[in-house]
């Protein structure tokens, strides 16, 4: 009992300490001009984002502590690069003339072949899942190989169904984005004033 509720904490803190460098909700919109020529097939489609995704997690959480390890770099330095990295994407989007969905738009030949080229690179690399991300994922998975070996694969078993839930609700907020921003436009209509 007490091993389900240990397992149970480390997914809810694995999943709200992930929620805000990755920010589905909030990225949806922000990769919605990449999307925005797809019909509703072709946007569920772009799944490949939310596996992506995962793999990027997954490959994070299995591999990157003994990486890091091997060449000598701490915790607070890849922290410290996260956030970093996270303020410069900030930054571009806030001064960004709406370059990309020009560029998208200007030269539309293939369009499956164009959008499967930015799939993983930058929608799923680093927009959705980058630095900030894999060092909440290191920084989750920093202590557990202290605490012997049946807790460290509690705790990398727990850190992956967080993961696992993130991974799938990139891709509701991905595939359905366009879905909830017409409803919102035809929501909100002027009515006439009464006076």
């Amino acid at each position: 009992m007490e091993t389900a509720l240990s397992f149970l904490s480390l997914v809810f803190v694995g999943f709200f300490a992930l929620f805000p460098p990755v920010n589905p909700v909030g990225t949806a919109f922000i990769v919605e001009p990449f999307l925005h020529r797809l019909n509703r097939e072709e946007r569920k489609a772009a799944a490949k984002i939310g596996f992506y995704c995962f793999l990027i997690c997954t490959g994070a959480l299995l591999i990157g502590s003994w990486l890091f390890k091997i060449f000598g770099i701490s915790l607070p330095v890849v922290q410290i690069a996260g956030g970093i990295l996270i303020c410069r994407m900030g930054w571009q989007l806030l001064s960004s003339d709406d370059g990309a969905k020009g560029s998208l738009e200007s030269s539309s030949p293939s369009r499956d072949k164009q959008t499967e080229d930015i799939l993983f690179y930058p929608l799923a690399f680093p927009m959705t899942t980058g630095a900030g991300t894999i060092s909440v994922i290191l920084t989750l998975t920093a202590h557990s190989q202290d605490n012997g070996l049946s807790n460290h694969l509690i705790n990398l078993s727990a850190i992956f169904f967080a993961i696992m839930i993130m991974c799938l609700m990139i891709y509701v907020c991905y595939a359905f984005t366009r879905d909830a921003r017409a409803a919102s436009t035809t929501s909100f209509r002027v009515l006439p004033s009464g006076r």
